[in-house]
């Protein structure tokens, strides 16, 4: 009997089928008795088990299995499973032939019959071993990454959904924010910002940058729970899955406030060094300049005092007169100048401020307009400092000008006192200890920055062409400088301005000296090396009845001395060339101690008392000087 064409047909299906199944390599496919025993063998199967069809068929399935597994009947469970349920899957460690194992993914599925007989199974087996460690160093990698990140206290690093709900917390985060991760997570992360931030939108502008750029980075100021805020360096990233979907952002967050103000305080030192180098540059120019112009007005100012006596007319005697007035003038500038180059000669003792200023106050309330209030608010505790009484006054009235001249619509002008302690460099350079801050507050039109920069440089000033110098502040900085203290200027446009003055404070009474007129008939030496002012000088001293020895240089005035044993005043400039005049009057002192001496200068030392080299009681007078000036200091010197 011939086979039916369906018969041939089924049979060559079943013969692709077989040749199919015997061709496959990736996957062992075979087929097991309903008891589990070996019936079938492909390629696959031979490939990453090693036995041959003709070593395992007829053997059953559970050799692939691992000792532990056997024990404990799973090839057994595997073949129920796949009976009661219609298939088994599984994962687990198998055994090849050498007695290696591998990781492989099972399937196991009952094959029945038409009438639903169980005839056997079908089972196919992979080999993933290489998946599984590649998945295992997957998860060992995220492992470790958790762990970093659970470790990480110095940043915050957390990861948020793709509408920038927080989705997981580190200790980092819970350190500088304060929430704990019951808090934090599942709330919105627009929490930390500041409420302006929040108003213009910047955690959704954050988070589009992200998603747009790959990365978004900024700073800011954050919110803690306690409400108090730091200074915040964030960066936010996208996360995307392998399709290239967003799927959520990781922000790492850092508290750099320290930093930040580590940096300010860095610029502010060298800015503050930049304008202390400028004014320094500023006031040794100016120092020169005044020097030069008072050896200029020495000569113009004492050569009117000796006309003045032979003037013949009234209208000769006026136009002498205004010639002095303009002369004085002019040295009331050089003496601005010099104030700030910190080279003008100072008087200063102990005293209470608050007495200065109530002694003063009249003189300010009529510097002031009626339309502005003034008022004066004094520590009643002020402790005394060491200053010159008359610069102090002087500053304190350039201040006040200056305060009424910014309020010209009316206002108010505050004066007031303070003692304070202060840390090391807390105000610009002074070191640490007591001070006593005067403040001249007022409510007028106050500077921009840029002014407030420039507003102690000498003869920089904003008032029309007339109205102002330009030396008021300068003035009022150097009178502070050599009073070893310090000035700030504290300033809003449209809302006044404030500058203060910090003096160191000192224990001890207030003292102040007096001294009156003196004249001469004695013998003088006078030393200067400009012709003008030894002309003029010595004119001074034989007006004022002295017998009058010159020299142009130390060293010749050394010769007089030593062939003069008789001379009762040595008058010298301080700067000339060779020795100088302090060099000659410790030689003169050595050669006749009781001669009296007074050296002269526009300018001779830094007016810090610290700096001041020894004396030796000699007396000091500034350049430009007069007749009476010089008869006083004879009476006082030694």
């Amino acid at each position: 009997m011939e086979p039916s064409p369906v018969s041939i047909e089924s049979y060559a299906e079943s013969e692709r089928f077989q040749l199919f199944v015997a061709s496959v390599t990736d996957y062992a496919l075979y087929m097991l008795s309903p008891e589990g025993r070996v019936c079938s063998w492909n390629a696959g199967a031979q490939r990453f088990k090693g036995y041959t069809a003709e070593e395992i068929i007829g053997q059953h399935f559970s050799r692939f299995y691992t000792e532990e597994d056997r024990a404990a009947n799973i090839p057994f469970k595997a073949l129920q499973t796949a009976i009661n349920e219609g298939r088994f899957e599984d994962e687990g460690w198998r055994v090849r032939k050498d007695g290696n194992r591998f990781w492989a993914s099972i399937v196991i599925d009952p094959i029945r019959d038409t009438k639903g007989t169980l005839i056997g199974f079908a089972k196919i087996t992979r080999d993933i071993t290489e998946r599984k460690k590649a998945t295992e160093a997957l998860h060992a990698s995220e492992e470790q990454f958790r762990l970093l990140v659970e470790s990480v206290t110095d940043y915050a690093i957390y990861m948020l959904s793709v509408d920038g709900t927080i989705t997981n917390w580190n200790p980092g985060a819970r350190r500088i924010t304060g929430f704990t991760q019951t808090e934090a997570v599942g709330t919105h992360f627009s929490r930390f910002y500041i409420e302006e931030d929040k108003a213009e939108g910047l955690p959704l502008v954050a988070l589009q940058t992200a998603e747009a750029e790959g990365r978004f980075e900024g700073e800011g100021w954050r919110v803690r729970k306690d409400g108090s805020r730091f200074w915040a360096n964030v960066v936010i990233g996208p996360i995307r899955n392998d399709l290239g979907e967003l799927i959520g952002f990781a922000k790492i967050t850092r508290d750099i406030t320290e930093k930040r103000e580590a940096e300010q305080a860095l610029e502010r030192a060298k800015e503050a060094l930049f304008q202390s180098q400028k004014l320094e540059a500023i006031g040794k120019l100016t120092g020169g300049i005044a020097h030069d112009f008072n050896n200029l007005l020495n000569v113009i100012v004492n050569g009117i005092e000796i006309l003045i006596k032979e003037a013949q007319t009234p209208t000769s005697t006026r136009m002498i007169e205004s010639m002095q007035r303009a002369a004085a003038q002019g040295t009331m500038l050089t003496q601005q100048l010099l104030t700030f180059a910190r080279k003008q000669p100072l008087k200063q003792d102990k005293y209470n401020l608050n007495h200065v200023i109530r002694s003063f106050e009249p003189v300010l309330r009529r510097a002031n307009k009626s339309s502005i209030e003034f008022e004066v608010k004094l520590d009643p505790l002020l402790p005394p400092v060491i200053i010159d009484a008359p610069h102090f006054e002087a500053a304190l009235l350039n201040l006040v000008i200056n305060a009424r001249d910014a309020t010209p619509d009316g206002g108010a002008i505050t004066l007031s006192t303070e003692q304070l302690e202060l840390g090391e460099k807390e105000i610009n350079e002074l070191p640490a200890g007591c001070y006593v801050k005067v403040t001249v507050k007022d409510t007028g039109t106050g500077m921009s920055p840029e002014v407030a920069a420039q507003a102690v440089e000498p003869f920089f000033t904003t008032k029309d062409v007339g109205k102002g110098s330009g030396l008021g502040l300068s003035q009022v900085y150097g009178t502070i400088k050599q009073f070893d203290g310090d000035m700030v200027i504290e300033t809003t446009v449209g809302r006044g301005t404030a500058i203060s003055l910090f003096v160191p404070a000192l224990e001890g009474d207030t003292n102040e000296g007096s001294g009156g007129l003196a004249s001469g008939n004695e013998k003088a030496l006078v030393v200067d090396d400009q012709a003008d002012v030894l002309d003029i000088t010595i004119e001074l001293f034989r007006n004022m009845g002295y017998d009058v020895l010159s020299a142009n240089t130390g060293e010749n005035a050394l010769e007089i001395l030593k062939k003069t044993p008789d001379i009762d005043v040595l008058f010298s400039d301080v700067v000339m060339p060779g020795m100088s005049g302090i060099d000659l009057a410790r030689e003169a002192r050595s050669l006749l101690p009781n001669i009296k001496v007074i050296l002269a200068s526009g300018y001779t030392f830094p007016a810090s008392r610290a700096e001041n080299p020894p004396m030796e009681n000699f007396r000091f007078i500034r350049k430009p000087y007069r007749i009476s000036e010089i008869a006083k200091m004879l009476r006082m010197a030694d």
